[in-house]
């Protein structure tokens, strides 16, 4: 009697195996928006996290003195403002005055010439300083606006002239005290480590349902899934495409090297 075996096709395909390295979530290379002289470098900052801290300071004495001399210069400004307000106020009383006695001195068959051209020539002048005062308060409202945007340009340079991290891992200072920046020069490398990333280069035959797989990380079952998903062949691993799984920030040290798996 013959036995035949039956073989059946696995029911599994086992994943392929990855190792990525735990990163941080994002790594970026802060550059300088204003020129100046570096006066202050928090060495001691350098390798760790840093939450509220001024890690890096340029020059601003100039722009400080020049941020108080504009703040007083809208005050007066403003006073200026208001003293012309009052006089064109008074001045419009005065030319409604002239007006009328204009108005009813050309009526009178009974006044002369000479009067009437002294009415006018009132009410003409009356007219001038008010319009030369209504003129004078729109180029004082223009110079107050012209001296409030100042005001912001100086405020926006001075905060850029300290780098102040909010709960960032400062990785590397790349300037010194002494030295000139302008703007774009690099001035520290600073990471987001408030979370960690996983950089995994997948095979095409991967990446069918890969968002909706299972991650496995050395060897366990995760909640975590793959985040994103690059859809153009890799510059460096050709016939690979990047993917990027997000996971909880390491209790320890970045870098650790991990098994990966998805399926």
């Amino acid at each position: 009697m013959k036995i035949f075996l039956l073989l059946l096709t696995p029911l599994f395909i086992f994943a392929k195996v990855h190792y990525a390295k735990v990163e941080p979530y994002e790594s970026v290379i802060l550059k300088s928006a204003v020129s100046g002289l570096v006066t202050d470098v928090d060495l001691d900052a350098e390798g760790t996290m840093v939450d509220s801290k001024r890690v890096i300071h340029l020059d601003d004495a100039l722009d400080l003195i020049n941020l108080e001399d504009t703040k007083k210069s809208v005050v007066l400004l403003e006073k200026m403002l208001d003293i012309n307000k009052e006089i064109a106020d008074s001045l419009s009383g005065t030319v409604k005055r002239q007006e009328g006695y204009y108005n009813r001195m050309s009526k009178l068959a009974t006044a002369s010439k000479t009067q009437k051209d002294n009415a006018y020539s009132s009410y003409s002048s009356a007219k001038t300083q008010y319009l030369s005062t209504r003129e004078k308060i729109v180029s004082l409202e223009k110079q107050i606006l012209d001296m409030k945007y100042k005001t912001a340009q100086l405020k926006n340079s001075i905060a850029k002239k300290s780098i102040v991290l909010q709960n960032k891992y400062l990785y590397k200072l790349i300037v010194r005290k002494g030295d000139f920046v302008a703007p774009g020069s690099p001035l520290a490398q600073v990471e987001d480590a408030s979370r960690a990333k996983l950089v995994l280069f997948l095979e095409p035959e991967e990446l069918e349902g890969v968002r909706q797989k299972t991650v496995y990380i050395d060897e366990k079952k995760t909640g975590y899934k793959v985040d994103k998903v690059w859809r153009v062949a890799d510059e460096k691993f050709i016939s690979s495409y990047r993917a990027e799984i997000y996971i909880s920030a390491p209790k320890t040290a970045f870098s650790k090297l991990l098994k990966v798996e998805i399926k």
